[in-house]
């Protein structure tokens, strides 16, 4: 529609608007159609020849820019049935961050399940989804590309017609299989990616992480990327290669902030423990130390191993400086440590158990189970086990909840009046409700709400998602 016949239409959009006839206004050719018929039936036909008009010939034009997406790919498991989508949207909105939301979608995925998109779907940079959402989060990166079959086996030859989630899902399983083809295919690859796509392919190294992978390792001492070299070096310290010294690597500078002493009468041992800071600078200060550095490196320059550095270390006397080595060893320290501390500070128990918690995303499933059943055990820090990562979904049971203090704890706080306890409360039930078996999951809503929590309280959602997905066992995945 031209300008002109626009400006024709305004005028008997005016007209009608004042309520007067506009037969004469009218453009000739909408005359004819209209000039047999009486007055008002000439009004009649020309509004509903305007309100075609309008209707179709104005209606906007699409921006150049827009464009028309690929749909939604189907992903490997089923969607939550309908009835089931209001728990999994009352737990979402529950959930107080991304992290938190995404315990509950990897519940929804153990049971067998996915979400529904209009309830929950990955961001495009979201990194810990369950794998089954790897098709969604390249849609959501790539959308105007046809999407490769992920049937097809990663290769060489096809590396570019991979999506970045596809690709990663498909080198990680990789390396579990056969580790050494997927390190020669990220070695192969990963120096023509960006900064950030190389460090999540250097990162996936940590699956099936052995000797093999030294080499590849080291030439990434001249990586582009300052977080490429550091993750590689840190890897090498896991295998026991020790740093090359110098400026970057501040080893001795740290050793400064630990002292060296000896314990027992008769077995003469040798102890490790913090310096007492006399500012909060120096503090800092050795809070960077204790990131930038390696265990294998810091053991070595007391002259000892990492098992023997981390067996003289006096936990309890410096509870920041506990946590700082307990990082340390979490990120670099070998398998062999990290298993040496966790079930050193497992043994001891008490406030020792806590420390264990930052090694969690390093211990096999065995270990974590242990630990969280030791921390059940216990009432006082309950809250700690929010620190607690990478554990699995689905697998507590009734019995872990009754043997110890916890019940006793959660109905004594509902029953009081400290709110900052009540949200406690909150938070600790999300983390069972993701933790919890089914049958467990039911029995502590029943003995919750018998105490007195009221059974509407959103606290309970994720604890109701996860009794309702027991209706649906031949779905499960572990």
């Amino acid at each position: 529609m031209n300008e002109l016949e626009q400006a024709g239409l305004a005028r008997l959009r005016d007209g009608w608007i004042s309520g007067g006839a506009v037969f004469e206004l009218a453009p000739i050719e909408w005359k004819h159609v209209a000039a047999a018929a009486t007055p008002d039936e000439q009004e009649r036909r020309l509004l509903a020849i305007a309100a075609q008009a309008l209707d179709v010939a104005l209606r906007p034009a699409a921006p150049k820019t827009l464009k028309r997406r690929p749909p939604l790919p189907v992903l490997a498991l089923p969607r939550l049935p309908d009835r089931l989508r209001p728990l999994l949207r009352a737990a979402l909105r529950q959930a107080a961050d991304a992290r938190r939301k995404t315990l509950v979608v990897k519940l929804v995925a153990s049971r067998g399940y996915v979400t529904h998109p209009m309830d929950w779907i990955p961001a495009a940079s979201d990194q810990n989804a369950p794998d089954v959402y790897a098709p969604w989060i390249d849609w959501q990166t790539s959308a105007e590309q046809e999407r490769h079959g992920s049937h097809e086996k990663l290769s060489a030859g096809n590396w570019a017609d991979f999506y970045p989630a596809a690709r990663r899902v498909a080198l990680a399983a990789m390396r579990r299989s056969d580790p050494a083809a997927a390190r020669l295919l990220i070695e192969a690859k990963a120096s023509a990616e960006s900064a950030e796509v190389r460090l999540s392919l250097v990162e996936l190294l940590r699956i099936g992480l052995g000797p093999d992978d030294a080499p590849f390792l080291k030439s990434l001492a001249t990586d582009r990327s300052g977080k490429v070299r550091e993750l590689a070096g840190r890897m090498l310290a896991m295998l026991g290669e020790h740093g090359e010294a110098g400026p970057d690597v501040p080893v001795t500078e740290l050793a400064g902030f630990i002292e060296e002493g000896k314990a027992g009468f008769i077995r003469r041992r040798i102890t490790f423990g913090p310096v007492k800071t006399k500012s909060h600078a120096q503090e800092q200060r050795r809070a960077e130390l204790f990131e930038l550095c390696n265990l294998v490196d810091l053991a070595a320059r007391f002259g000892v191993t990492e098992v023997d550095f981390i067996t003289g270390w006096q936990f309890g006397t410096d509870h920041n400086a506990d946590i700082l080595l307990s990082r340390m060893v979490a990120a670099s320290g070998s398998d062999t440590a990290v298993a040496h501390m966790a079930d050193m500070l497992v043994a001891e128990g008490g406030k020792h158990v806590f420390r264990a918690l930052q090694l969690t995303p390093r211990l096999d499933n065995r270990r974590k189970r242990v630990l969280v059943r030791l921390i059940l055990k216990q009432a006082n820090y309950l809250g700690m086990l929010n620190l607690a990562e990478n554990l699995d979904a689905g697998w507590l049971d009734w019995d872990d909840l009754t043997n110890g203090q916890v019940l006793p704890a959660l109905r004594s706080i509902i029953g009081g009046n400290d709110d900052a306890m009540r949200q406690g409360v909150h938070d600790f039930l999300e983390i069972m409700g993701f933790l919890a078996t089914a049958t467990a999951a039911t029995r502590l809503i029943e003995d919750l709400v018998a105490a007195g929590l009221p059974p509407a309280s959103p606290s309970l959602g994720l604890l109701r998602l996860n009794a309702a997905l027991a209706e649906n066992p031949s779905q499960i995945v572990r």
